[in-house]
């Protein structure tokens, strides 16, 4: 086997091992049944089975529908054949697998329960092999079933693995396991989920010292991290890497021949018939959207514009023999009827009264009922669906059939997200991944442009890991100390090994302890006990109370309630926000709500109180809570693009020549690198082309305030960090706070009176900005609520207690009372210390926003400042953010339009050329207006 090892015990695995010697591993019966489903070993099995079965810990990254989940399996089925066959299978749990989602788990089950069926049919008896499922979902009666008869292979999740490490009677199950199988382990490393997993795994390897970790993955990076992440420290891991075999078939589309010369009606329609277009061409099409609101909005209009498209004759004896009265809700909330894969054939006498058509097309997300969800997913399977339209709840491997095409609306803002989206296509091991990216803006344009070289060129997005999460570490340290006592030495030594506390200090670990054990008296005000005993003599922790054990178990987990916010002016409801949307807000903030503008004020528990605030322009979007945030790493790439075409342009390279670049560089074709080029000619003749090396400070004075736009290609994450730091300095020196939007290309701060934000930039300094970005955020909406978060994990909050449900408001209403008594006991009280490091980590990323304010301090990066009549054109998007809700969108199209035409004539005017051409600083003369064609980008086989 070819390997590359690293120091942190990590090895690459280079080299499938061979495929005689995997054969030979496997019983005459499995190889058997193998042979007779699949013709050969695919490549990520020749990767993994092997060393699965010689107990080697692996993480498997390949492409989705590559067979990750049966290479993971093989072996383990193998070695279980084999004990069932010498009647040697103990009553104990040897594989148990997790993935995050629970649909995935049932999915699961039928795909080991059909293959063993089918393997005991070749031996001619019964192995008595046992699978079970256990989530939240599982009966009283099934649980009591695995408790007397243990699976022998357990299929969970993260969450009720913590449960099943406490409980009493299965715990006993758990001292042999042999063999644990993370899936979808991508979807779990980035957040909290994946941090209680990682501690729970340490516990589970406690208990089992043999366990041998399984890790599959579709597209990730940095890989050597996420196998850290899966193993821990101090073990070994292999990693064999099989991404990128499948054919890839990507384009980048337009509706329109002319993004900026169009009316919103023509380029409406236009996209509904280009998506038509392509849906029609395909058996099945998946459609990705990046909001719910947009998810809707997409199977409305497809209906509505194409309704006999998406219908499909049903006839009623065919219900009652398909489908046996099963009632679905569409998007609309009306009902429909079922439908099955054949409908009847035109000119065929129907001796059948009646005759119903019923859509074909369906919406997939988050809001809608499970059962909903779950009926999607089955037509799905079944073949009934011409389309489904979803965000982001079919990104993971759930089973939904053969998909031929993907279609995402718009950037997904990650090259990993759009590599896991458009590989939803083709999910046979061989087929071809078929995507297609619509483009509606020129923005859009370069990003995806950008995103498809990188998702060619296997540039893929590094992921970030949680580290130290105080709160997670609170709720698994109590969860230790119920099973039995531990010394703080050994407890220390064994939350160390976990990748995501690798390098927590025993300082913050002894804090968490203190606050366990309940030695700070004035919590006992609020009703929070100590929770478990420490003695400091011996240095031994243990369980406090009798109601322990059930208070853990009700209430583990990380994933918060949440809900809507009542919105009053006064005593009067106007509405309901989302809850992430309320956390953006600060006092002054304008936003839309049913039509009208509200300023907002402050807010109590889960009501926001505003006053109304007619004429005033919104500076938040209402859409901002639902927006993917663009990746720092391709932010990047796109800085890096930019920088090398106005390298072009100063060198005064000939127009065809750069054109060549683009087309080269961006693999898209010549009408796609012709708009490419005269969106960013635009820009550089205007005034100068920002990127990663350069950041452009651009002062812009409109009718009724000053705007001063920060033009910081680094993504939404990197730009809240700057944006609020700027923005609280200003505040502290003027005394009064200043309006600001951020997007993922800037951010803009304005004001009716002078603003020194260039002055103010440059006097930050890397060695206190994360001091500042900590006072900056103390008073925010952003922190409270993630500290009700927090508060929730550390089982400050009950959520659920003697059976009772604690509602979200209340508990928000707790959480502000303990933010005030803790923040008296001490600034770094834990919980509130993992509150703000969950901000500024996890949900911002002070980590780039700080490597960047370094890179201005050693002149790395250069700061350049600006005055503009009329905004650049890359600040357009920028400044018009907050104003597009009171904006329609064809008004948004013809300001675009109108600022764009204002932006070529005064190029014009100062080159002396006429308005519809300007020239470059080359030989060759590059139009300003767009040729964009219909579809940009070429096939990449």
């Amino acid at each position: 086997m070819d390997e590359t090892a690293t120091a942190t015990g990590i090895t690459r695995k280079k080299v499938p091992d061979n495929e005689e010697t995997i054969i030979k591993s496997l019983n005459p019966i499995v190889k058997q049944w193998f042979f007779s489903r699949f013709s050969s070993l695919s490549l990520p099995q020749k990767f993994g089975v092997y060393s699965i079965h010689c107990r080697k810990n692996i993480l498997i990254s390949a492409p989705t529908g590559a067979t990750k989940t049966l290479t993971g399996f093989l072996s383990i089925l193998n070695e279980l054949t084999d004990l069932a066959l010498c009647n040697a299978l103990e009553e104990r749990t040897y594989c148990i697998y997790i993935s995050p989602l629970k649909a995935l788990n049932y999915d699961i089950e039928h795909n080991l329960t059909v293959p063993l069926a089918e393997i005991e049919a070749l031996a001619g008896r019964s192995l008595g092999l046992r699978v079970a499922v256990r989530t939240g979902d599982t009966t009283p009666k099934e649980r009591a079933e695995m408790i007397k008869h243990a699976p022998h292979i357990l299929i969970t999740t993260p969450e009720s693995l913590g449960i099943l490490l406490q409980s009493i009677n299965f715990r006993q199950h758990l001292t042999r396991v042999e063999w644990v199988i993370i899936d979808e382990i991508h979807a779990l490393a980035e957040n909290k989920r994946g941090v209680h997993l990682s501690l729970a795994l340490e516990m589970l390897q406690h208990l089992s010292p043999g366990l041998c970790r399984i890790g599959l993955s579709a597209t990730i990076a940095p890989l050597d991290n996420v196998a850290q992440f899966l193993v821990g420290i101090g073990r070994e891991c292999i990693v064999a890497d099989v991404q990128f075999l499948k054919e890839l078939d990507l384009q980048v589309l337009s509706p329109v021949p002319n993004l900026i010369d169009t009316t919103y009606e023509f380029m409406h329609e236009k996209m509904y018939e280009l998506i038509d277009k392509l849906i029609q061409e395909h058996k099945t099409t998946l459609i990705f959207t990046n909001t719910r609101a947009a998810t809707e909005r997409t199977v409305h209009h497809l209906k509505e514009r194409f309704p006999h498209n998406y219908t499909d004759l049903l006839l009623e004896e065919d219900e009652r023999d398909f489908t046996a009265g099963v009632q679905l809700q569409d998007a609309a909330g009306e009902q429909s009827q079922p439908v099955v894969s054949t409908p009847p054939q035109e000119n065929v006498p129907i001796p059948f009264t009646q005759i119903k058509r019923v859509t074909a097309i369906g919406a997939h997300h988050g809001s809608l009922s499970k059962t909903h969800r779950h009926t999607i997913e089955s037509r799905l399977r079944k073949g009934e669906l011409k389309c489904v339209v979803c965000s982001t709840s079919l990104e993971l491997g759930i089973d939904i059939g053969y998909i031929d095409l993907v279609i995402l609306l718009g950037s997904p803002k990650s090259v990993a997200r759009a590599l896991q989206r458009v590989g939803r296509s083709g999910h046979q091991l061989h087929s071809v991944t078929k995507g297609r990216i619509i483009v509606l803006d020129r923005d859009d344009l370069i990003e995806c442009s950008v995103l498809l070289k990188s998702a060619i060129e296997k540039k893929i997005d590094r992921i970030h890991i949680p580290s130290n999460c105080l709160d997670v570490l609170a709720q698994q340290v109590y969860g230790m100390c119920i099973t039995q006592k531990y010394r703080l030495a050994e407890m220390f030594d064994l939350i160390r090994k976990s990748y995501s506390y690798r390098s927590l200090a025993y300082e913050d670990f002894l804090e968490v302890i203190k606050y366990l054990a309940g030695e700070f008296a004035s919590l006992e005000n609020r009703h929070i006990y100590a929770k478990i005993w420490c003695d400091a003599e011996t240095g031994t922790v243990g369980r406090k109370g009798k109601l322990a054990r059930v208070i853990y178990m009700t209430n583990i987990g990380t994933i918060p309630d949440q809900t809507g916010i009542t919105v009053k002016v006064g005593a009067q409801p106007i509405g309901i926000l989302d809850e992430i949307f309320l956390e953006r807000l600060k006092r002054g903030d304008v936003f839309v709500l049913g039509g009208n503008t509200y300023e907002f004020l402050f807010s109590r528990g889960m009501v926001a109180q505003v006053t109304a605030a007619v004429g005033r322009k919104p500076t938040v979007p209402s859409w901002f809570s639902e927006m993917l945030p663009l990746s720092f790493d391709l932010a990047i790439e796109i800085g890096r693009f930019r920088r090398y075409m106005e390298e072009k342009f100063e060198s005064g390279m000939r127009g065809q020549d750069i054109l060549t670049f683009i087309h080269d560089y961006l693999y898209v074709d010549e009408n796609a690198a012709q708009a490419i080029c005269d969106y960013l000619h635009e820009q550089y003749e205007y005034s100068d082309i920002p990127h990663h090396k350069k950041i452009i400070i651009e002062n812009y004075l409109s009718e009724d305030k000053k705007y001063i736009i920060f033009h910081t290609i680094y993504g939404r994450r990197v730009n809240d960090c700057l944006s609020r730091a700027v923005a609280f300095a200003i505040s502290k020196m003027q005394h009064r706070d200043v309006e600001i939007g951020v997007t993922d290309n800037g951010f803009y701060l304005a004001s009716k009176k002078y603003i020194p934000a260039s002055r103010v930039f440059h006097m930050l300094e890397s060695a206190r900005f994360g001091e500042l970005l900590n006072i900056a955020i103390d008073k925010t909406q952003v922190l409270q609520r993630r500290f009700r978060h927090c508060a929730g994990r550390a089982l400050m909050i009950l959520r659920s207690y003697k059976g009772e449900r604690k509602h979200v408001g209340r508990q928000q209403v707790s959480s502000m009372i303990l933010l005030s008594i803790v923040k008296r006991i001490s600034k770094d009280f834990p919980i509130l210390k993992e509150a703000r490091r969950e901000v500024l980590e996890d949900l911002m990323d002070i980590a780039h926003a700080k490597e960047i304010i370094e890179q201005v301090e050693q002149k790395q990066i250069e700061v350049k400042t600006i005055d503009t009549v009329i905004p650049s054109p890359f600040a357009f998007n920028i400044v018009l953010q907050g104003h597009l809700d009171l904006l329609r969108i064809e008004d948004r199209l013809e300001f675009l339009k109108r600022m764009h035409d204002l932006i070529v004539a005064k190029i014009s005017l100062e080159q002396g050329k006429h308005p519809r051409e300007t020239a470059s600083r080359g030989e060759h003369t590059i139009q300003t207006r767009d040729r964009t064609a219909d579809h940009y980008g070429r096939s990449i086989h």
